[in-house]
């Protein structure tokens, strides 16, 4: 299945135009053709169905065929808040495979241990849209601006699940317990030096609960991905 992502797509059209980018990609590197089958994801849920009418390199034509509105619509809403790594590239992927797993939003955290205190945005757009159009999913996650965590923790918030994985204690609860029945969850995710514990009291004063993601200590982003997971299970 040849997914192509159109965000000004809606489903009352019947025809579309594919960007430079997506038209680039389709005809000159896939080499698709008049007549071809695709699918396009618009990142609101809908999957469209759709045939290329006119395969030109910077502006091809789609007609549309079918709609499926709520696509892969997932119970629990999980949002993953997460240091960034001093190793770019490990926060890249983590944000690509927490996409393919299934998330709704990330927000990068700037927190008193972080090493990286800069981000290019752009860069992790467009390996969250790469993701989504591999993974099949017509959800877009949000990526929020790199946040300090003291405004992060005290912005209000709707979720019903808000949780702080930190090693700073023993005998935590472990997030798999706690991530069920809540249908809007956040997960904070630190640094490779953990949060410091007047950071965790921060986060526990605006009502983030203390959780484990297991016996292991884990790097950063191997936290955000096993936390990504777990709340899963309940989505």
């Amino acid at each position: 299945m040849q997914i192509f992502y159109a965000p000004d797509l809606t489903p009352t059209d019947t025809r579309y135009t594919l960007s430079d980018e997506e038209s680039h990609h389709c005809i000159k590197v896939l080499r698709m053709g008049i007549g071809q089958q695709m699918h396009l994801i618009d990142g609101r849920g809908t999957l469209y169905s759709a045939r290329i009418a006119s395969a030109h390199p910077s502006r091809c034509q789609i007609d549309i065929e079918d709609t499926q509105t709520n696509y892969g619509k997932r119970n629990t809403h999980i949002h993953i808040a997460i240091a960034p790594t001093k190793n770019i590239e490990r926060l890249e992927w983590c944000i690509e495979k927490c996409t393919e797993i299934g998330v709704d939003a990330f927000t990068p955290l700037l927190c008193e241990r972080s090493e990286r205190r800069q981000l290019k945005p752009e860069r992790l757009q467009k390996i969250i849209v790469s993701a989504v159009k591999q993974s099949v999913k017509a959800y877009m996650p949000e990526l929020n601006p790199l946040t300090p965590f003291e405004q992060f923790v005290a912005h209000p918030n709707t979720a019903n699940g808000l949780f702080i994985a930190h090693c700073n204690q023993n005998n935590l609860p472990h997030l798999h317990a706690q991530a069920a029945n809540h249908s809007r969850i956040v997960v904070l995710i630190g640094p490779e030096g953990d949060f410091s514990p007047h950071e965790v009291s921060l986060a526990e004063q605006h009502g983030y609960q203390s959780i484990s993601l297991g016996q292991s200590r884990l790097r950063t982003e191997t936290a955000g991905i096993v936390a990504c997971h777990l709340a899963n299970l309940f989505a």
